[in-house]
């Protein structure tokens, strides 16, 4: 099947859409099962995977820290099987954001500060047979720190972080 520019943004808005409310089967439906999400490495185990199921751990992922999770999508444009958005992304941070290093353990972690943020990104997606088969991403994760107050943080939260990880690495375990 050859993809037309259109029904390639369409998979791309789609994908995007998921990530805030979709289920597995919505993923099912958008994600190309040898799908690949280069932005994994910082992420935990279950997205570390390919296809519908580790793009959806991604998602559960990002909601367990932020409630009203939503990407606006301004612009979308594709050339051959390649999309490009500029999106914003916005929530409230409701619950510990666990970042992951290289060996899949938590790296650090940013315990809730009730604080909502909205920042700008472009995502990057490559469609096949009507389905998202890669993504990768620029984000502003500086300034969706500062918006949350993880950055420059103060002692207390420098605390709070600690206390945080030593939780998220117990929990792997």
């Amino acid at each position: 099947m050859t993809d037309t520019g259109e029904d390639a943004k369409q998979v791309a808005i789609r994908s995007m859409q998921i990530m805030a409310a979709g289920e597995l089967a919505d993923f099912e439906a958008v994600i190309h099962p040898e799908a690949t999400n280069r932005e994994d490495t910082a992420e935990p185990p279950a997205t570390r995977g390919k296809g519908p199921a580790a793009f959806h751990a991604s998602a559960e992922w990002l909601r367990s820290a932020y409630a009203d999770l939503h990407w606006e999508v301004h612009e979308a444009t594709a050339e051959g099987d390649l999309v490009a958005l500029h999106v914003t992304m916005s929530g409230r941070q409701t619950g510990t954001f666990v970042v992951y290093g290289p060996d899949a353990q938590p790296a650090q972690a940013f315990p809730s500060t009730g604080k909502t943020f909205a920042v700008t990104q472009t995502h990057w997606i490559r469609v096949r047979d009507g389905k998202l088969i890669e993504h990768w991403a620029n984000r502003d994760d500086l300034g969706q720190a500062t918006q949350l107050g993880w950055v420059p943080p103060n002692p207390i939260y420098l605390l709070r972080m600690r206390r945080a990880l030593s939780e998220a690495r117990k929990a792997a375990h």
